[in-house]
């Protein structure tokens, strides 16, 4: 809103400043024209001036409204309160807190009051520091000038603002707060001897002078926060007799202060006697009821000693009797822990035999399915014979050569084949091997198809592999 009000300004004032601009030019334009009229040149020899004043014209009427319109937004800085005022009806009610306010141009315009915090101060003497701090007088009740130093703090009511505007001299910090405090403290002070207003009775002169000001002030729209009497300046007479008379009395009570310390201090003495022969009879009161009281106890604990005695020794002759019994019953576990670990043992033991029983049954029975199958399939296909033999010799020999003639030859390879056979059994019976149904089981698998012997065939595996 304040960029839109600054905007319409600045428009009125640019029209404004345009407008005049065109018409100063015009009228200079003028001028030259007629100093050539007077210099003596023939008009029809002079152009005349083209004068623009319709633009001009328009620009300022232009001008007009835009400043008009900017003139009707108001803004109340922080800390301010502001009421409208009319020219035609007067003061408006309601209130303008700080911030964007629109009233109505060239009819409404805003007042503005302070709605801060405000302090009036007075000084007790006339030649005073701050020129801000007027000096103030009160009479006492003896007639003696007394001075006061008064800060009383306040502000107005931002509610009340159009009352204040329309009924209130202005401005009202200057010519009704000072003569309201300046009346109630004046009215109250002859009720008070110097001695109570400066010392007795000082805080209830400032409480009751406080009240008056804030109903005083409250019924004119000023809100009193708080009123304080900072220093009483007596007069010099008065001071000088009322410091004399102040030494005589603090003379008369250090007397009397004196005279008290002494009697105390004999008080005291005499106590500390009385306390003295109090604790020395006491101290022997005591001390004899010591004596009768430990002789009693020896008694008493004379009585209990010997069963007391006879207890520890049934005690320790249960403790002794129930060691026996927990050796006993621990050994007995640690038997009865021995069998039944010696039986667990067993039954592992029957379950592993058992275990590596059916394991040796199941590879039997799983060898001699494949016999038979291994059987069935050389039977349907004889050639399978010469490519176990070829598998069997391929890791011992690496080049073949086989003649033409094969029979010879597979007779040689046959008995070379049944030779490490042989010494494979031979090597497996001293290693004492685990499986010997598995080496029977080869050997008959050997011997089976080494008495099924195909020569042409091999001959002809071992011509391809060359």
């Amino acid at each position: 809103m304040l960029l839109f009000k600054y905007l319409l300004m600045i428009t009125g004032y640019g029209l404004l400043g345009w407008g005049l601009a065109i018409t100063f030019n015009n009228l200079y334009k003028v001028v030259q024209y007629h100093r050539q009229l007077r210099s003596g040149i023939p008009e029809n020899h002079t152009e005349r001036p083209q004068l623009n004043w319709t633009t001009a014209k328009r620009a300022l009427l232009g001008a007009w409204l835009p400043i008009i319109l900017a003139s009707g937004i108001v803004v109340v800085p922080s800390g301010m309160a502001g009421i409208r005022v009319s020219q035609t009806s007067g003061t408006r009610p309601g209130t303008l807190y700080p911030g964007v306010h629109f009233i109505v141009p060239l009819v409404d315009s805003v007042a503005v009051y302070d709605t801060r915090d405000q302090v009036l101060t007075t000084s007790t003497s006339k030649a005073s520091a701050d020129k801000r701090e007027e000096p103030f007088f009160v009479q006492s009740k003896e007639g003696l000038s007394i001075g006061l130093a008064i800060t009383v703090r306040y502000k107005l009511d931002a509610r009340r603002l159009d009352f204040i505007h329309s009924n209130l001299p202005q401005p009202v910090e200057k010519e009704i707060v000072p003569p309201v405090v300046s009346s109630v403290f004046r009215e109250l002070a002859p009720n008070y001897t110097v001695r109570e207003v400066f010392a007795t009775k000082r805080e209830e002169i400032r409480g009751t002078a406080a009240e008056r000001i804030a109903k005083k002030l409250a019924e004119d729209g000023v809100i009193v926060k708080e009123v304080m009497l900072r220093d009483i300046q007596l007069p010099e007479e008065y001071a000088r007799g009322l410091e004399g008379l102040l030494l005589k009395e603090q003379e008369d009570e250090g007397l009397a202060v004196e005279t008290d310390m002494k009697a105390k201090q004999v008080k005291i003495a005499e106590l500390e006697a009385e306390a003295a022969k109090v604790q020395q009879v006491k101290q022997a009161e005591g001390a004899a009821q010591v004596h009768v009281l430990q002789a009693k106890s020896d008694a008493d604990a004379m009585q209990y000693t010997l069963p007391l005695k006879q207890k520890q020794i049934e005690q320790t002759k249960l403790e002794a009797e129930a060691r026996k019994e927990s050796t006993v019953k621990n050994a007995e576990a640690q038997a009865q822990a021995k069998v039944i670990d010696s039986k667990a043992e067993m039954e592992r033991r029957n379950l592993l035999a058992d275990a590596e029983a059916g394991r040796i049954r199941k590879i039997a029975s799983a060898d001699t399915e494949r016999m038979q199958s291994e059987a069935v399939l050389l039977k349907q296909n004889p050639l399978l014979i010469n490519k176990i033999i070829a598998e069997r010799l391929s890791d011992k020999l690496q080049i073949m050569m086989v003649p033409s003639d094969a029979r010879i030859f597979f007779n040689d390879v046959m008995k070379g084949g049944i030779n490490a056979e042989a010494m494979n059994k031979a090597a497996q019976a001293a290693g004492e091997t685990d499986d010997p149904q598995a080496g029977d089981d080869d050997a008959a698998d050997d011997g089976s198809m080494s008495q099924q012997p195909q020569p042409q065939t091999l001959g002809r595996k071992t011509r391809n592999r060359r």
